[in-house]
């Protein structure tokens, strides 16, 4: 089937690919999938392994179709939830067509590191790389933290060519447009996975659910970083939708969403330190919460946010 610009967005022999974005905890994978989607996608915390499951954002251009999967960050741990983490990112690297792999310049290749070229290295033949935070200071390209990252890659992933390794900015944007370029480049040719208009295929619940843990967490890391989960125990879309259902994606009609969401914790004692006193905390998290969902979705949005 031929396609045209005018009916798809795509050039008559588009590109198509699946994307494992791959990388240690806070290397800035979920900023950098952000910034090459130009939506706010994963959620972003100064926490580790913030990201718990396999986030997708699309990329539409002229070229094709490119989907980004945003796994959670590797990290050398015998606990049962973090080995549940490592396949997650692991399958992703068997079942996706490419590989960005995500370095930081401002920490120094570790054992992690080592671990995560080891299990990429097979598939370099469709591997890419970014050197990313290249905004801080004493990061730029050149410097001391972002040579060694460029040195690790050429030992430690040496049929992976240099000119697919990037120096990035997800903060600024700066190399995006290169690494992108080259990951097209690489992309086989094959027909779009989603619509045109899509930027995530992520349900209403979930990325709902995924801002309030990221305001949560952000509030609450020096308490209870990772002890905390959200369940989304009832949503209803009022006025544009005559059966109640929540629209599945973004793009949806104007209306009106009403959502009651818990805050789990795991003891008794730490609801405490989610409400706050006199509800403080539990409140700046929800208004929190709607700020960022409201950038998001075109509905008025209504949360009744509690803890369990």
């Amino acid at each position: 089937m031929e396609h045209s610009e005018t009916q798809t967005g795509f050039s008559q022999t588009p590109k198509a690919a699946f994307v494992a974005v791959i990388g240690r905890p806070s290397v800035g994978k979920s900023t950098l999938v952000n910034c090459i989607c130009g939506e706010k996608v994963s959620i972003v915390s100064a926490v580790p392994q913030t990201t718990r499951s396999a986030i997708r954002g699309i990329v539409n251009r002229e070229q094709g179709q490119l989907v980004f999967i945003d796994t959670p960050g590797r990290y050398k741990s015998a606990k049962k939830t973090n080995k549940k983490l490592l396949d997650i990112s692991a399958g992703a690297i068997e079942d996706a067509d490419l590989i960005l792999y995500v370095m930081d310049a401002s920490r120094s290749p570790g054992a992690e590191d080592e671990e995560t070229a080891a299990l990429i290295a097979p598939h370099a033949d469709r591997t890419a790389a970014a050197v990313n935070k290249i905004d801080l200071a004493g990061n730029a390209p050149g410097s001391a933290g972002c040579e060694a990252a460029f040195g690790f890659l050429s030992r430690s992933l040496t049929a992976v060519p240099a000119e697919r390794i990037f120096p990035v900015s997800a903060k600024t944007g700066d190399g995006i447009e290169a690494l992108l370029s080259t990951l097209y480049d690489l992309a086989p040719e094959g027909e779009p996975f989603y619509s045109a208009e899509y930027y995530t295929d992520q349900e209403v619940d979930f990325r709902i659910a995924e801002i309030i843990r990221e305001q949560a967490i952000n509030r609450l890391r020096q308490e209870l970083p990772h002890a905390l989960r959200v369940e989304i125990a009832d949503a209803q879309f009022t006025e544009a939708a005559s059966d109640g259902r929540v629209p599945e994606t973004q793009g949806a009609p104007e209306g009106r969403l009403w959502v009651r969401a818990f805050i789990v914790v795991e003891r008794e004692s730490q609801k405490g330190i989610v409400v706050g006193a006199g509800g403080a905390m539990i409140k700046a998290i929800r208004l929190a919460a709607l700020k960022e969902l409201r950038k998001i979705f075109d509905w008025k949005i209504e949360l009744d946010l509690r803890v369990k």
